[in-house]
């Protein structure tokens, strides 16, 4: 190797790349919904907030706990609430993108073993530039929830 300042250098410089989008979004509250026992798929959701000063896309997720992990939204489609797949989700510079119930979302489809409340669902989101980010998503019963109010 004749230069490896230089090829430090590159490398310095393809982290930077890489940190890119993941360090300007912050995500808030992650969780992930508890399915009814044999569901085959359940939902994430979480607020991703952009710090940075270009929009960001989110592209894809991964998770260990299902075969399939697909950026999803709700659409009604003459008056029937559809679930569909979206390419990205977008970011803008400055601002949030809300994945909440009945709007977008990550969907964990064709679960490997069913969830069970509490347990703690690691989800990597991947960005438009190739960088990526870990989420510790915790499993909530939204229904456990909705009890709560009432006492």
């Amino acid at each position: 190797m004749k230069h490896p300042i230089l090829f430090a250098a590159g490398l310095l410089c393809s982290a930077a790349v890489f940190a890119g989008a993941a360090d300007t979004v912050s995500v808030h509250e992650p969780y992930v919904r508890l399915a009814p026992p044999n569901a085959p798929a359940s939902a994430a959701f979480m607020v991703l907030r952009n710090t940075g000063a270009r929009d960001v896309r989110l592209v894809r997720a991964d998770n260990p706990a299902s075969r399939v992990t697909e950026l999803h939204t709700h659409l009604n489609e003459g008056g029937v609430m559809k679930m569909r797949p979206v390419p990205a989700v977008e970011i803008k510079a400055g601002g949030e993108a809300v994945l909440k119930p009945g709007g977008l979302h990550v969907m964990l489809i064709d679960l490997k073993a069913p969830l069970k409340e509490g347990e703690i669902v690691p989800i990597t989101l991947g960005f438009d530039d190739g960088s990526s980010k870990r989420v510790d998503a915790r499993v909530v019963n939204p229904m456990a929830g909705a009890h709560h109010h009432h006492h």
